[in-house]
């Protein structure tokens, strides 16, 4: 036992002591902090100016109503040009140059047929920008509502005053209670969850098949199996970098806290203007992390570590490069993938039958149930079972991660089949 406390200090000392995890562990609340402020901080700020002209040739003038609305707008300046309906097509390639000499960013064009069928052209370099064409189809769509109506003889104004904006406060219930959590928050929670729990497996579970593999291509192997047993060596080394994730998680953690209890005042430290920004960031609900939550991810976290670095560690036993590596583990991070693929149905429906199915298959559950849990209540009796079922799956890939590794660490050149595999397991 005292071997493997040596593996496991060895590789927690060699990792913590590295620049790449002083950096990792540095920039994980830089980014977190990034990610939460710097949109704010950007749109107090303004954005960018985007100069439109309106290509109106329409009887009714429509496009002076647009330019009026747009004009509103403190982002786009837009100025109206009349053309002909016989015209348009030329009015239109006369102004794609000026485009292209960035003397306006594009121009829209209106005609009798966007108002009866409500589809008119937007050209320009910022057509891929999803707030400009929202902005312009709003005004576009205001003006267009406002002129059909006049033609079937409707006060546009009797409608405009009788609109009224419907805002739909969402509140969370978990276990019969209300939690006070908005679902928007817990959604928010859950996409972090998932997050976290997918970037940690995958990073340290590659992270023990990448030491594997140098051991085992500079030969070093071959002196640390002459004093300790080859499964002790993959536990110690499962182990140890286990414990570098944990530490690198929990300060990761401590940050993210900080960040989101100061975000206030990181916007105003970063110039904001004006209060709007921060006002804002301080309304924005966050989610709280209650303390079942963090006894539920981290038992995941592990459970899944544990799970996927024994299916890397043994990938690593069985090639004999990092190429081969690099290949060899697509099978495994397919399988870590699932659940991220499916996190729309699981999220859609916490409680249905594909986000049941994937927070008890043991593959799948490391990401699918913290993620579930975090959604939507769980009983008890699914958690117990998810967490039965994940151990032992984690019992039997040790197990046959070890046989692969105790033959496989010392096999240089040849590729095994399956049968071999087999072999080796079977001992």
């Amino acid at each position: 036992m005292h071997k493997v406390w040596v593996i496991i200090r060895r590789e927690f000392v060699e990792r913590v002591r590295s620049k790449w995890f002083v950096i990792g562990t540095i920039l994980g609340p830089v980014l977190m902090g990034a990610t939460i402020v710097l949109p704010i901080v950007l749109v107090g700020q303004g954005g960018i100016r985007r100069t439109i002209v309106v290509v109106d040739a329409t009887q009714a003038e429509v496009g002076r109503r647009v330019v009026e609305l747009l004009g509103q707008a403190e982002l786009i300046r837009a100025t109206r040009v009349a053309a002909e309906p016989a015209d348009v097509r030329r009015t239109a390639d006369s102004l794609a140059p000026y485009v292209g000499l960035e003397a306006i960013d594009g121009f829209l064009i209106l005609t009798d047929a966007t108002v009866d069928s409500g589809r008119a052209e937007y050209r320009g370099s910022n057509a891929a920008s999803l707030g400009d064409m929202r902005l312009l189809q709003g005004a576009l769509r205001q003006v267009v509502v406002a002129e059909r109506l006049r033609r079937l003889g409707v006060d546009p104004d009797v409608v405009t005053r009788a609109d009224v904006p419907v805002a739909l406060a969402t509140v969370t219930i978990r276990g019969g209670e209300v939690t006070g959590e908005s679902g928007e928050a817990t959604f928010f929670l859950a996409y972090v969850v998932w997050f976290l729990l997918y970037i940690s497996i995958m990073l340290y579970g590659v992270q023990v098949m990448s030491s594997v593999v140098e051991e085992k291509t500079t030969r070093m192997v071959e002196v640390l199996v002459s004093s300790v047993e080859p499964f002790r060596l993959l536990a110690g080394k499962i182990v140890g970098v286990g414990a570098v994730g944990l530490l690198q998680m929990s300060i990761w953690g401590v940050c993210g806290k900080l960040v989101l209890d100061y975000r206030v005042s990181l916007v105003r430290l970063l110039g904001s203007r004006g209060e709007d920004a921060a006002g804002a960031l301080a309304a924005l609900a966050m989610p709280e992390v209650p303390v079942g939550m963090i006894f539920v991810s981290l038992s995941y976290f592990l459970l899944g570590y544990f799970l996927y670095a024994a299916m890397f560690g043994a990938v690593a036993a069985m090639v004999n490069s990092e190429a081969e590596a690099r290949q060899a583990q697509i099978p495994v991070v397919l399988l870590l993938m699932v659940p991220s693929v499916m996190m729309v149905g699981i999220l859609a429906a916490p409680n249905g039958s594909l986000a049941r199915v994937l927070s008890q298959i043991p593959f799948t559950s490391p990401i699918a149930m913290p993620v579930r849990w975090a959604s939507a209540p769980v009983s008890p009796a699914e958690l117990g079972a998810s967490l039965a079922l994940l151990v032992a799956a984690v019992l039997g890939t040790v197990w046959i991660a070890g046989r692969i590794y105790r033959v496989g660490i010392l096999m240089y050149g040849k590729k095994p089949g399956l049968r071999e595999i087999v072999r080796w397991v079977k001992g």
